[in-house]
């Protein structure tokens, strides 16, 4: 575990204050004093596989950290009381201003990264969508720019975060 793992920055109960706040080294907290425990658990993310009339993958540049500038797939955390199918067509109309016209699940990725000193953890939840058109398509929200890449000219160390360089990994094994 590193220095930003939720078990090196939470120091005390959220309930009752107590400073005997364990860890129980798999995925919670067990207070001493109030019997309260606290769970560490993992959020919900989407990512959008988009592909145009060439074949080539929409990217997107991360606009802020963690890894800021580097590649990215669109998408983003799904918000309570959201479906991911909700969150996908949401998140790719607020950072492209496009319109998913359909989507299809691809499969889930497990991340973790660190924002802010501390270690977060989201199961990435990935989908194929289909776009009315790109005619007003734009970088806005967290993105700085897009491209389209062929799949096979993407190299992998220019993507930051690791689930999207094992969702770019499973593109290119198996296709869309």
């Amino acid at each position: 575990m590193n220095e930003f793992h939720p078990s090196k920055v939470f120091k005390f109960c959220p309930y009752c204050g107590n400073i005997n706040f364990l860890w129980n080294n798999i995925n919670a907290f067990f207070c001493k004093k109030c019997k309260q425990r606290f769970y560490i658990n993992m959020a919900a993310a989407v990512v959008a596989v988009i592909y145009n009339d060439k074949n080539e993958l929409l990217l997107t540049r991360r606009k802020h950290n963690p890894f800021a500038g580097l590649l990215d797939l669109p998408g983003g955390f799904v918000n309570l009381h959201e479906t991911a199918e909700n969150a996908v067509i949401r998140e790719i109309k607020e950072e492209l201003n496009i319109d998913v016209a359909d989507y299809k699940f691809i499969a889930t990725f497990p991340n973790e990264y660190i924002f802010g000193g501390i270690q977060y953890f989201t199961e990435d939840i990935v989908f194929l969508c289909q776009i009315v058109n790109f005619s007003n398509i734009s970088a806005n929200d967290d993105i700085s720019s897009y491209e389209f890449r062929a799949i096979d000219k993407i190299n992998i160390d220019e993507i930051g975060l690791n689930s999207i360089k094992n969702v770019i990994k499973h593109l290119k094994k198996h296709g869309k």
